[in-house]
């Protein structure tokens, strides 16, 4: 497993990492026993990067990581990493009421994750939105402390524009932003990719696979389970489906003739943009989990790249990212 540097303050990670969100929440049900083994298997991977979110599943994916990794060797579970991000307020009946980055807050999050994990330090903590009411200086002040504390290792970011990188940036060195990064969401490329390079900021890239859209598993007429979120997403309804599976036929032309699986070609694409983007990958079973895997021998040159952007041109998708209500919880510009 080759390693890339999480920016010039954060450590090395591996060149891919794994998301566990979909191993307890939004994409319709999920088994337990598959998605520990799929994390025991990314760890004897060589996987050392696993993200997670005190909110998704209202902390049910935090206590699946941490059993995960207290059933895993002593050798893996001590190179594991765990990223989480924070701030996303929940009701009983599974609604999002908004974000919450008050300095007690901030704490209080961190002392319940680092309980349900089971660990004593968080390596990367990060809001996963900004909240429009606290400036992200007190919020990454705050995690600045639980640094210097010894609670948390690294500060990170999530789904922050330019200006409010910077801003975080002159309170505290922030590691990496966490940002959806694709053949099909390239909004970063304008403004906020160049801004986290001059800062010396990483890219952990999230939906790289655009939630399954572009993995080439996704079929035309395939029905979603009440609780799969993606049946609210822009992207998988009505004529935006066909026309973005349209693309996905492409890529896959192009992929065939490579040798690649489409899933491996968009995943080498990501890693192609430079070492300092760290792909993560959504699998919740091993079988995707290998497969994702295999990207890492995808080899893309110059006409590689070109018949890539040929197959998916930058703003080629039908359809925001996410319904309109949760696109206007975004600071970041894209």
């Amino acid at each position: 497993m080759l390693h890339r540097p999480l920016g010039t303050t954060g450590p090395q990670v591996s060149a891919l990492g794994l998301g566990c969100m979909g191993m307890s929440a939004l994409y319709g049900d999920a088994d337990r026993t598959e998605s520990i083994a799929t994390i025991h298997a990314a760890l004897d991977a060589g996987v050392t990067l696993l993200d997670t979110g005190d909110f998704y599943a209202m902390g049910h994916n935090e206590m699946l990581l941490g059993e995960a990794l207290r059933s895993a060797p002593a050798g893996a579970r001590e190179r594991a990493l765990t990223s989480v991000k924070f701030g996303a307020l929940r009701d009983p009946d599974g609604g999002w009421s908004g974000y919450d980055g008050r300095p007690a807050a901030v704490k209080n999050f961190a002392a319940y994750s680092l309980q349900r994990l089971g660990v004593d330090h968080i390596d990367v903590y990060r809001i996963a939105r900004v909240d429009p009411d606290v400036p992200i200086e007190e919020t990454v002040g705050a995690i600045a402390e639980l640094v210097e504390a010894g609670h948390v290792r690294h500060i990170g970011l999530s789904e922050a524009g330019a200006e409010t990188i910077r801003r975080a940036a002159a309170v505290a060195p922030i590691a990496d932003l966490q940002i959806e990064y694709s053949l099909i969401s390239r909004g970063i490329e304008k403004r906020i990719l160049p801004t986290c390079r001059e800062l010396g900021i990483g890219i952990t890239a999230y939906g790289v696979l655009s939630r399954g859209l572009i993995s080439g598993h996704f079929s035309r007429d395939r029905q979603l389970a009440a609780n799969d979120f993606r049946g609210m997403s822009p992207r998988f309804q009505g004529e935006n489906l066909q026309r973005n599976l349209d693309l996905v036929d492409a890529l896959r032309k192009v992929a065939e003739e490579r040798g690649a699986t489409v899933a491996q070609t968009a995943i080498a694409w990501v890693l192609s943009r430079g070492e300092d983007i760290v792909p993560l990958v959504g699998a919740r079973r091993r079988d995707r989990l290998t497969e994702a895997l295999g990207a890492l021998n995808v080899r893309l040159g110059a006409n590689d790249l070109a018949a890539i952007e040929d197959a998916v041109p930058a703003g080629a998708a039908a359809g925001d990212r996410y319904p309109a209500d949760q696109m206007a919880h975004l600071d970041s510009e894209h």
